[in-house]
């Protein structure tokens, strides 16, 4: 928990449940323990009302105070653990069962005695400490703070509601750089030379600047842009805490060739077992490997953040010598004797310094910045509130002006004289220039200006490496696991999480890099000095210690709490070893398992355990795992696991179970027992695969499951009777279903669909191969009102008769059989449907599917009329085929529409897009057999240069930028006044 630096009200809330819990179980307390329980909660009581003064407090925090809020953390932690040590050891009272009550009351009494006398003494010893602490405040003079009155006085409750209802669903463009328009066409130009004579040599770019200038967000917009023109590209992230065989091992991954489709569907191992052998590699293997598959190919690299010569030098000797194919490597640097060192070569390199904004270019992007997180019923008038101070003493850095806007956008009401008062303490007179202090500074204030609760969830961030991508809902159910969240204002733990995810964002903590079809962000990543920032200051407060980061940070003497080993390599694994694990109750790790054990943890005390994409995992470990008797977040995705034990019957307090892109085909019949059993995940999307249900599903042990994603049902599938009592379930994504029509469990499935339709079902993904199943649904009695997205994959026939009366819909994915003349008109008055998607995999590419699409084809006249004035909302159009027939939109369809998106073998083109006043991207993948109409067809679109259309007073023209591949041709198409 963390009391002192956020003052956390969801997690002081736990405790003091926890607290309250504990006195409501008489049977269980020694005698005079109650009255120390008692005391203890309103010692903390009163704590956590002074913590919440202290986290507004105007003036800084003495060495005093600091020390003193250390010691309530500490004790806090203690408590916790002590609590959860208890619910482990005393089962519950034995008189709940009238059966031989007398005989089993005694035994439980005498079982009980020894484990009831510990943890009497450790709440006795647990009180001293907060009589001591209570003491040494007053002895030590530690005063009252005062209140900031400056400060955004924002507390997490008075947004929920209205973040939760307000953000909007959105895709992520392509945004260029401020103030780097022509230096990026002369650096594009630069990489993509495509004349043998002139870049024979690899050729180096070093771009070099100061720290949050813009280097990183400069050279991924390079590597996006240019990137199809290389046989073989990969970005890594180097840092100063340099493991240079995880680098090369992660280059490795990127730039080795994948499986066809084809071979994807006929593979009978699984990814993971090849992932096995390149990690085990040893370093002379794994340089040989990476230098013989790029020795004759043109490759793209991307090295984020080195930080020495040495690393460069060691780097690029891993890579081939003579190499004449005209590869680039992308560099950057904070440090100019570092990029000279990397481009060296004079005629052939190019080093590339970057220069702060002037003025102008600075209000450009504090505008942007803040019109992105304003939400949409914010007026221009908080703009005109903000003096220019805001954004010229920033000195032209962009990480500085983007989080200045962050914390203007987030404090609304603050006047001009208010944001002036932040100026001057911001940025003093006597400092002409701003340093790296000074956007330490900003940092600080940034993050002192958070309420309590997003405080602890931007410390949380600190898990994650630096340069990766972090998952949105990994994040989200990690934070209610971690309990940093609850229940409020009829929200659930993980709408309330949602509602701080989009906080980061509006501060500009967090930067999306993906969203889903749905339209919610998928990934996201962090700023490499505002991670840096973070894990100072967690690991300052001991509330995440990162073993192998990319920053050297001093090792921990404290007891650690929340363990993130980052790196393998055995110089971390080993110093684990003079830490104190007995505490931890959060431990994640990345890559692999070989220098960490187990058994060095509290089995009653470890509650997250997140190992995804982790190593080296072997049975002893699982083992282990189901000792683990408090555990509620277990994540097993991509390890070589092959199966669940039956031991995990044991983990009664598990919420979250993570099966995916492993190659664990079916659940042991004990996990129908796991009782508070939340989300189960399993399977494989690409190749299909699915997870077998447990044998028995009892409604009353499975009860609280809201989510079941990845299962398979064939014909001897057992559990799927038991689906329709599960009626909590919020999403059910069957990714394989093979049964045949007469059978007992079609039926049975039908009407577990159907009910759980009628219960709250929010998300259907089916996957039909072949057993007509999904056409089955179409008589359904009454429509899943409440479902959000719907995905039916197979052969379609008709779109379901309900369909059009789902009234909540956001995402719709349908197999493109069912593509007609009528299918969008209808789709046409869906009122909330964002996305919609026609698709057909590889495999059902068979002579009868072609013969439906020809049949779709001829009956429609050979071609497909979207009609006017419907689809208000949506904003993604996707196609992924073999045949895609000529589309055509007239004036006034698909108005909100943003993108298209189309995957093909033969195409018969896109007529009235220019009709598309909002759209801005136009994606097309064209398979390597396409016929020569299609290629001609895309040979045309190519050709388009400029489209004008008057709107208004704005004179716009379409730009068409072209990216180009062996088997990939994408066109951008972007509106610009």
């Amino acid at each position: 928990m963390e009391l002192v630096v956020g003052a956390s009200n969801a997690t002081m809330r736990s405790l003091l449940g926890k607290l309250g819990g504990l006195l409501a179980q008489e049977y269980a307390l020694v005698r005079g323990v109650r009255r120390d329980v008692q005391y203890i909660n309103d010692e903390l009581t009163s704590m956590q009302a002074f913590l919440r003064d202290l986290s507004t407090a105007l003036e800084d925090h003495d060495n005093r105070m600091k020390d003193w809020m250390k010691q309530i953390r500490d004790m806090g932690y203690d408590i916790e653990d002590c609590i959860d040590d208890f619910a482990h050891r005393i089962p519950r009272d034995p008189s709940s069962d009238v059966k031989c009550l007398f005989i089993r009351t005694r035994f439980y009494e005498l079982r009980m005695w020894w484990p009831r006398r510990d943890i009497a003494s450790k709440i006795a010893d647990l009180k001293v400490r907060a009589q001591q602490i209570g003491e040494r405040r007053r002895r030590y003079g530690v005063h009252n703070p005062r209140n900031r009155k400056n400060g955004s006085g924002v507390t997490a409750g008075t947004y929920e509601v209205a973040e939760h209802q307000l953000t909007e669903r959105q895709l992520i463009g392509m945004k260029k750089p401020v103030g780097m328009t022509d230096d990026m066409k002369k650096l594009e130009d630069w990489l993509a030379k495509s004349d043998k004579s002139s870049y024979e040599e690899r050729a180096v770019l070093s771009i070099v600047g100061f720290g949050g200038v813009g280097k990183t967000t400069i050279a991924m917009a390079l590597y996006q842009n240019v990137r199809d023109k290389f046989d073989y590209r990969a970005s890594v992230t180097v840092s100063q805490n340099y493991d240079e065989d995880a680098v090369l091992l992660m280059i490795l991954k990127q730039v080795k060739p994948q499986e066809s489709d084809q071979e994807k569907q006929h593979s009978t191992g699984s990814s993971a077992v090849k992932q096995i052998k390149t990690e085990a590699i040893n370093h002379g293997k794994l340089v040989k490997e990476l230098q013989d598959h790029l020795a004759k190919k043109r490759y793209l690299l991307l090295i984020d953040d080195i930080w020495s010569a040495q690393t460069w030098e060691s780097i690029r000797n891993c890579l081939p010598h003579d190499n004449k194919e005209g590869s680039r490597v992308i560099v950057t640097t904070r440090f100019q004797a570092v990029g000279a060192t990397c481009s060296q070569i004079d005629g052939i390199d190019l080093l590339h310094p970057v220069d702060f904004l002037d003025d102008e270019q600075s209000k450009i992007l504090f505008n942007r910045s803040l019109s992105e997180s304003r939400s949409s019923k914010d007026s221009k008038k908080e703009l005109d509130q903000v003096p220019p101070e805001i954004w010229k003493n920033c000195m032209g850095l962009p990480l500085a002006i983007v989080s200045m806007a962050g914390l203007v956008a987030s404090n609304p009401d603050k006047s001009i004289k208010k944001w002036k008062e932040v100026c001057n303490s911001l940025f003093p007179e006597s400092v002409p220039s701003l340093t790296l202090d000074g956007v330490t500074r900003i940092l600080e204030y940034c993050y002192n200006d958070l309420p309590a609760d997003l405080r602890t969830c931007s410390l949380y961030l600190s898990i994650f490496p630096k340069g990766s991508k972090i998952s949105r809902k990994r994040l989200i159910r990690r934070l209610v696991a971690e309990g940093f969240v609850s229940e409020k204002h009829g929200l659930s733990d993980e709408e309330v999480a949602e509602t701080y995810f989009n906080q980061l964002i509006k501060r500009k903590i967090i930067r999306p890099v993906e969203h889903s079809s749905n339209g919610k962000v998928k990934s996201f990543q962090v700023h490499d000095m505002v991670l840096e920032y973070i894990v100072s200051k967690s690991s300052e407060e001991n509330f995440i210690t990162v073993v192998g980061g990319h920053w050297l940070i001093p090792m921990s003497t404290n007891k650690v709490r929340r363990l993130s080993v980052q790196s393998s390599g055995s110089e971390h694994g080993s110093s684990t070893k003079h830490m104190n694990l007995s505490q931890v109750r959060s431990l994640t790790m990345f890559r692999r398992l070989d220098q960490l054990h187990f058994h060095s943890f509290n089995n009653g005390i470890l509650q997250v355990l997140d190992l995804e994409g982790c190593k080296g995992l072997k049975e002893k470990h699982l083992k282990d795992m189901c000792r683990m008797l408090v555990l509620k977040y277990l994540s097993l995705r991509g390890t070589d696991i092959s199966k669940v034990p039956s031991k995990i019957e044991k983990l009664e307090y598990l919420e979250t179970l993570d099966l995916r892109e492993t190659d664990v085909g079916e659940l042991p019949k004990s996990a129908g027992q796991l009782k508070r059993i939340i989300n189960i995940f399993g399977g494989n999307k690409n190749p299909r695969r699915g997870l077998k249900l447990p044998q028995e599903i009892n409604k009353e042990t499975m009860k609280a499951l809201r989510i079941l994603s990845g299962i398979e049902i064939d014909e001897q599938s057992t559990g799927v009777e038991g689906l329709h009592q599960l009626t909590g379930i919020r999403k059910l994504a069957i990714y394989k279903l093979i049964i045949s029509k007469d059978s007992k469990i079609f039926k049975e499935l039908r009407s577990a669909i159907e009910y759980l339709g009628s219960c709250g079902l929010q998300t259907l993904a089916l996957n039909d191969e072949g057993s007509d199943f999904i056409n089955s649904l179409d008589t359904m009695s009454a429509p899943p009102r409440y479902l959000s997205a719907l995905e039916l994959s197979g052969n379609l026939n008709s779109l379901p008769k309900w369909i059009n009366k789902l009234s909540n819909l956001h995402k719709l994915t349908l197999s493109v059989t069912v593509l007609q003349m009528d299918t969008f008109e209808l789709l046409s008055d869906l009122p909330l449907l964002f996305s919609l998607t026609f698709s057909l995999s590889a495999a059902k590419q068979d002579e009868a599917i072609e013969d439906i699409l020809e049949k779709n084809k001829s009956e429609s006249g050979g071609e497909i009329f979207v009609p006017s004035g419907g689809f208000k909302s949506l904003k993604l159009l996707r196609f992924f085929a073999p045949l895609v027939p000529k589309l055509s939109f007239p004036e006034d369809a698909m108005q909100a529409l943003e993108r298209i998106e189309m995957r093909f073998e033969a195409f018969e083109g896109l007529f009235g897009i220019d009709t598309l006043e909002s759209l801005q991207e136009v994606h097309l993948r064209v398979n390597s057999a396409a016929d020569e109409i299609t290629n001609f067809i895309v040979e045309d679109l190519k050709a388009i240069e400029k489209a004008k259309d008057n709107r208004g007073s704005c004179y716009q023209q379409l730009k068409c930028g072209i990216l180009l591949e062996r088997f990939l041709i994408i066109l951008h198409f972007h509106y610009v006044c």
